[in-house]
This record gives C-alpha cells, sequence and structure tokens, in this order.
C-alpha cells in the first residue's frame, strides 16, 4: 500500500526528538510523517527523570553551552506547556567530605544567572535547624542550598508534540516498523510494516533519523555517512511509597554521581539515577538488582530513616542514547546533541540525530529544521515553536490553577485529585476529555483511579493510545494506583473496541 506522496519529510521514531522536529517541520508548511515501532514515548522518553532542567552537574565538566541552552528552554517550555510542566524547588545538602561550600555555592550562582532566569525564584541558602527538611534528613547535615528548576510529564510532552503535530496535518503511525529505506536521486523510498503486517511504501523528500537507542541502526539502514557514534547509557528509577518533602533533593554521592530524590504523583518519591554502559540490545533493558541497591544506597546515606526494598512500589530503566565522546565513564558522557547531514551532490538529504535530553528537545528540532534549510525551501520558514502553546498550554492569566478550579466547577461529581490529574494532563482542553457529562455515570464504565471510559475512548481515538500500558504508565501514569484485575479489565477493554 502506498500512501500519498511524496511527503516533503519523513522521520522515523516517535520519541520527545522525533516528535518535536514533526511539530516543528508541520508548523512550516511541511508535508510531514512519522513513524514509530512501538507507542509513542514508548522508550527512553517516558523512563526519564521528569525534570526539565540545566543540568547542575554538567557544569562540573565545563559543558556551559549545554546548560545555558537547557536553563534557557526551561522556561520556554513551561511557558508552552504549564499544564504538564510545574516549578519545583531542589534541596542540595552540603556534604563535608565531598565539594566545598564554595564550590557548590559559584555553581548555583551560574545556574542562577547564565540561562537568564526570568520567572523562578533564585537560590537560597538553608540552615536545616530550622527548615522542614532536616527532619528527614540525617542530623550530620547542618546546612544545605535550595534552588529551582521543573518537573514534567515525560511522556505526554512527547504525546502533546505529536499532537500538535497532526492538528497541522502531520500523519503520526504508530506501531510501524521501517524495514527499508533508500535513497534515489531527490527522493527517499521507505518501506514499513505496521501492526496488522500490512507492508507500507512511503517516498519523501527528505529523512530524519530520529531513532534514540535505534538510531545506529537506521543510519545502517540508510546506508548513508552518520558522522557519530551513539553510546548507549542505562538509567535505573525506584518509586517509593513515601512523601519526603513537598521539595525535591539532590544528593551526591562519592563517586561523583548525583541521586534525585522527587515527589512524584501526590503520594510517592521517584529516586534516580543510574548512569551504566548498556551492552545489550537497546529493547533489553530492566532495573537491575544492583542498580536499585546503588540508589538506596545513595539517598541513605542522607536521610534520617533509610529507605528500605520494601517500599519500592515500581522500578524502571531507560536507555539513553548519548553522544559517543570517547568519556572515560557513564556519567561523564556529554548530554549534548550532533545533527549530522548527509546530503552529497544534490541527492535527497538525510539528518541523523545522536544524544540530547528532554530539555532541549524543542531547541535539537530548531537545529535539525535548520540543517535542511539549505536544500528545502520549507525549512527556511520562520522559526515559531518557542511560543505557540501545545495542546492544552493555553491556561490563560489564571494559569493552572484557574484550569484546575474551572475543572472543578463544571464536574463537581469528580473527586478533586480527578478533577486535578485531568487539568494537569490535558489544561484547556480537559472538557473537550469529559464533554458534557452531567454524572459519573455519563463517563461510562469505571476502571478504577477515576479513570473512565469517556477518557479511555478519547485517548484511543485522539492520542493513538491501544493498550492498557500506553495509558496507564504513559499517558495518564496511573499504573502506580490500579491493581491487577482493573488493569486487565482495561486492556480488555480496548482490545475489544
Amino acid at each position: 500500500m502506498t500512501l500519498e506522496a511524496p511527503f516533503d519529510l519523513l522521520i522515523i521514531g516517535g520519541g520527545v526528538n522525533g516528535c518535536g522536529i514533526a511539530r516543528d517541520a508541520a508548523g512550516r508548511g511541511a508535508r510531514v510523517a512519522l513513524i514509530e515501532q512501538g507507542d509513542l514515548a514508548g522508550a527512553t522518553s517516558s523512563a526519564s527523570t521528569k525534570l526539565i532542567h540545566g543540568g547542575l552537574r554538567y557544569l562540573e565538566h565545563y559543558e556551559f553551552k549545554l546548560v545555558r541552552e537547557a536553563l534557557e528552554e526551561r522556561e520556554r517550555l513551561w511557558a508552552i506547556a504549564p499544564h504538564l510542566i510545574q516549578p519545583l524547588r531542589f534541596i542540595l545538602p552540603h556534604h563535608r567530605s565531598l565539594r566545598p561550600r564554595w564550590m557548590l555555592r559559584i555553581g548555583l550562582f551560574l545556574y542562577d544567572y547564565i540561562g537568564g532566569r526570568k520567572r523562578l525564584p533564585a537560590t537560597k541558602s538553608l540552615d536545616f535547624a530550622t527548615d522542614p527538611a532536616g527532619k528527614v534528613l540525617d542530623p550530620q547535615f547542618k546546612r544545605g542550598f535550595e534552588y529551582s528548576d521543573c518537573q514534567v510529564d515525560d511522556a505526554r510532552l512527547v504525546t502533546l508534540n505529536a499532537l500538535d503535530a497532526a492538528e497541522r496535518g502531520a500523519r503520526i503511525l504508530t506501531r510501524t516498523r521501517v524495514t527499508s529505506a533508500r535513497r534515489e536521486g531527490e527522493l527517499w523510498h521507505v518501506q514499513a510494516i505496521d501492526g496488522a503486517g500490512q507492508v507500507l511504501d512511503f517516498t519523501a523528500r527528505s529523512l530524519v533519523n530520529a531513532a534514540g537507542p535505534w538510531a545506529d541502526g537506521v543510519a545502517g539502514l540508510t546506508a548513508t555517512h552518520a558522522h557519530a557514534r551513539l553510546r548507549l547509557v542505562r538509567g535505573t528509577h525506584i518509586v517509593v511509597n513515601r512523601k519526603l518533602d513537598p521539595r525535591a533533593f539532590i544528593f551526591q554521592n562519592g563517586d561523583g554521581r548525583i541521586v534525585f530524590a522527587i515527589p512524584y504523583q501526590d503520594d510517592f518519591t521517584l529516586v534516580g539515577t543510574t548512569d551504566m554502559d548498556h551492552t545489550a540490545g537497546p529493547a533489553e533493558v530492566k532495573a537491575t538488582d544492583g542498580e536499585v541497591e546503588y540508589l538506596l544506597e545513595a539517598i541513605g546515606e542522607y536521610l534520617a530513616q533509610p529507605i528500605t526494598r520494601d517500599e519500592i512500589v515500581w522500578r524502571y530503566a531507560g536507555v539513553r542514547a548519548l553522544l559517543d565522546d570517547g568519556a572515560d565513564s557513564a556519567q561523564e558522557a556529554t548530554r549534548d546533541y550532533v545533527l549530522s547531514l548527509d546530503a552529497e551532490h544534490g541527492a535527497a538529504p538525510v539528518v541523523h540525530v545522536f544524544g540530547g535530553k528532554i530539555t532541549t528537545y524543542r531547541h535539537l528540532s530548531e537545529a535539525a529544521i535548520e540543517k535542511l534549510s539549505h536544500h528545502i525551501d520549507w525549512a527556511r520558514q520562520p522559526r515559531w515553536t518557542a511560543t505557540k502553546p501545545l495542546p492544552g498550554g493555553d491556561l490563560g492569566k489564571g494559569g493552572l490553577a484557574a484550569c484546575i478550579a474551572d475543572v472543578v466547577a463544571a464536574y463537581p461529581f469528580l473527586t478533586p485529585e480527578t478533577a486535578r490529574r485531568l487539568a494537569r494532563a490535558y489544561g484547556s482542553r480537559a472538557k473537550a476529555v469529559l464533554g458534557d457529562a452531567k454524572t459519573l455515570e455519563d463517563l461510562g464504565r469505571a476502571f478504577g483511579a477515576g479513570l473512565y471510559e469517556r477518557e479511555v475512548r478519547y485517548l484511543m481515538d485522539v492520542e493513538w493510545a491501544r493498550t492498557a500500558d500506553d495509558i496507564v504508565w504513559r499517558r495518564s501514569k496511573l499504573g502506580l494506583h490500579l491493581d491487577a484485575a482493573q488493569f486487565t479489565a482495561l486492556d480488555a477493554f480496548m482490545a475489544g473496541r
């Protein structure tokens, strides 16, 4: 089956970079197709630490350009997705045996000012004898600092980029695997197989390889020169059934790494991450017992009451596709990105994406389009994504608080927790999900934890959800609140629809 052709741009990979590029290109008037072998954000982009941040520790590796770019993006992304991204204060205890206080103070001063911070509050010093954080910390920690970053629903950020791209005319094809890609003159000929086993043929004037951990394989498939190599680094996280503080913690460790402990889903704490070279295949990823033990020991040094294995309610791991810069250890590998263009002698161009972090996806997307601008007219259209809200992000002056209040007022039969979750997930589009419902019964079948049939149908019809995993671990993050029977019932409903 041949889809309408030719597309101006075909993107392989439905993670944050691929969907960001699709959104940017579609908004410049390009005819775009995006092909993803699984679900949107089904791999690395849903296995992050859920932060929009500059990367404080990267200053120690002199990556000032990367930190500045990420900090500049932090407030831009907060502005275009205020329902998904919220500011968060971070507590950094001073460890006498590690970095001296003057070094932390200088690093935080740079962090406050090199990225043009405008809306987020500045760093301040803390005395744990009077600050509430002292109650959860080991008494040996007397002082520290508090600074600002942001928290994000990572997988929803990806989905909303894809949704915006689709509303601007892009074709988004999930559960579709590319099997071949050959270049003939000014066109790419790409073949793929969808979930039903149907063979799809595409032609496109340009190609972007945004396949994340699979990027090396896709580069080989295209038989083009990629000018860079990947280093696969595994990051493991655990979620524990304990709330430490409304703020987040960042803990230094003796091996040079840092570990975050972040408020998560109201009732939990997210702890991560590790940095381990990953030698298995990109799809063969799991959180190992050794990595879990490392996280427990790392934060246990700081807490008055260490976390035990019995408190772990979820563990997950993802593979970050970093640029292989020859660093001695995984934690020292750069989080910057390289975009490699192959467009020799007027042939159809391809851009290979290597590296990057979720905070800089929008800037990376612009840079990828710029790479094509010498070869394709539409790529020279003005940049636009820095100021246009993502779907649901047009909250107005009242912001998220007003949006939550509006959902509560319009649907008083919802619990406050469900109303807040829906406002955070869908923003100004929450009413498009709930429609004209007047009672809980109007929302249809209840699957538990405030998830109802009407939302499930919306996610299937509008946001490409196909399985219970898609909904409870990526679209809604309700997996921690559903039991096995509820999960099975949801999966069966979706399969039979």
